[in-house]
């Protein structure tokens, strides 16, 4: 290995715990310490954060949510409040910059923070960069109720590995002059970028901890993986990693591409491989708070010659389906089907740009989704079914939240009877008001009906109350109010 180019593990990776979960937790009383899965909660959904009481089922993210409905089925499932997640994320960067100027935000839940920038001088070893460490994760909880994991060490690759060895709420730091040993027993996977793809590739010649994959020379990994991944891996697997801390830096664009060990010469092999990276590049859009306008698809064939098409969108979105759904089209623009097994496809790429920060109206595409679904549980509904019970009690099923097809509960349901039965629709996790019996969240909807359960932030567990869908005492709330709400309560100062 190189000789470090820190002589103190000063460089931080903060990691907040299951964070969307987590703040989900923290605003409704009634799941604190229960399963929460959030994500896209309709029939082709994905998860996207998991709670680690639904992890325990093996619930994970970017599985599909159906598989995870099998394995927990009585976790609560929501979908993302992303006003909320960067109301949050927004306070934990101001308490990352009230101890160094350098600090790179990764996404709303992770960063970078370089302790060699502070005022007056950085940790002068590794004692004192642990205190500084415990005393963030300490500050972070204060100022949002939530847990951090932070990992420092001489670059960031080490801190960024070591803020998930100890999760949650861990504090690793890793010694100067010790990071090869530290590496060395870690699984592929745990090394910056490694997904499930390329350890698959490694597993298959042998190669399953960062030992082993550092037996391995350039030349083996470039003609594995490619040169420009074979030789970054190359590297990374022996702890060289001089990329320094960047702040506010600032993102045009993600992408994910694959250079393949075998030209593809058959469709739907390409097609599978696109389809691919544009899940890879929605979970990395989802994980940095991003939506974008514009899918490029970029298409290598054997001789080198690189092919590129694009399509803009009229609004920015992170929808997996409609960003797949493009990239196919351009995939078949790219290499027409007549010739796709002549020209032999040695790279593949999908990229987003023209990004955006998330906003409500980025749920846009889930709730149309939502709708269809919804739609179809409706005609299956049994007509008459509404029989009486309490409806300020628990409903009964063993489950704290009924997704939308199991919404059709048996209750005296409050409100006006709808008259033109234009119902509007409602999400799981969606934040409400009601003008008699005031805030909370909707815990499920369906067949014209939706029931919320009445708690905040501040609250003890709430009583839930089942509605007409469209009754008009029945409102949404912004998520960031609620958020606010939280923080204000907290009522940390940053210094």
């Amino acid at each position: 290995m190189d000789r470090p180019l820190r002589t103190v593990p000063s460089v931080l990776h903060v990691d907040m715990d299951a964070f969307f979960a987590a703040v989900e937790q923290q605003h409704k009383p009634s799941l604190r310490g229960k399963p929460v899965v959030v994500g896209g909660v309709g029939l082709r959904g994905v998860v996207s954060t998991a709670s680690y009481e639904a992890r325990v089922f093996g619930v994970r993210s970017a599985i599909p949510t159906a598989v995870a409905r099998r394995l927990c089925p009585n976790a609560a499932y929501l979908y993302p409040r992303f006003g909320a997640y960067h109301a949050v994320s927004k306070v934990v960067m101001e308490v990352l910059r009230a101890v160094s100027p350098l600090v790179e935000p990764v996404s709303l839940d992770e960063a970078f923070i370089d302790l060699a920038a502070m005022p007056g001088g950085g940790p002068g070893d590794a004692v004192e960069a642990r205190r500084i460490a415990q005393e963030l994760r300490a500050r972070i909880r204060a100022c949002t109720g939530l847990a951090a994991s932070i990992g420092a060490g001489t670059s960031k690759l080490v801190a960024k590995v070591a803020s998930d060895a100890e999760k949650p709420d861990g504090c690793v730091v890793v010694p100067v002059g010790g990071e090869l040993d530290w590496l060395d027993p870690l699984p592929v996977r745990a090394l910056w970028g490694v997904g499930p793809a390329t350890a698959d590739r490694l597993r298959k010649i042998g190669v399953g901890t960062v030992a082993e994959l550092r037996v391995l020379t350039e030349a083996d990994l470039s003609g594995l993986l490619g040169v420009a991944w074979g030789g970054m891996l190359y590297r990374l697997s022996r702890g060289m990693d001089g990329r320094t801390v960047e702040p506010e830096r600032a993102t045009k664009s993600i992408s994910a591409e694959d250079t393949y060990p075998h030209d593809l010469g058959d469709r739907a092999t390409m097609r599978a491989a696109v389809a691919e990276l544009a899940e890879r590049v929605v979970r990395r859009l989802h994980s940095s708070g991003h939506t974008g306008r514009t899918v490029t698809v970029k298409a290598r064939g054997h001789d080198f010659t690189t092919v590129t098409r694009s399509e803009t969108f009229g609004a920015p979105t992170d929808d997996e389906r409609v960003i797949t759904d493009a990239a196919l089209r351009l995939l078949d623009d790219a290499v027409p089907a007549a010739t796709a097994s002549s020209v032999g496809i040695r790279l593949l790429g999908v990229g987003m740009s023209g990004l955006a920060d998330y906003a409500q109206g980025d749920l846009v595409a889930e709730l149309a989704r939502y709708e269809s679904e919804a739609h179809a549980n409706d005609l299956k509904a049994e007509p008459g079914d509404d029989g009486e019970r309490d409806n300020d009690g628990d409903n009964g099923s063993g489950s704290e939240q009924a997704g939308p097809e199991e919404a059709v509960p048996a209750v005296t349901l409050y409100g006006p009877v709808p008259t033109d039965h234009t119902a509007r629709r409602w999400l799981a996790g969606q934040d409400v008001r009601h003008a008699t019996r005031g805030a909370g969240w909707v815990q499920g909807a369906g067949v014209g009906r939706v029931t919320v359960r009445f708690e905040g932030p501040g609250t003890e567990p709430g009583r839930i109350g089942t509605f007409w869908a469209d009754d008009p005492d029945l409102e949404p709330v912004e998520a960031v109010e609620i958020a606010r709400e939280a923080l204000a309560a907290l009522a940390a100062p940053i210094v």
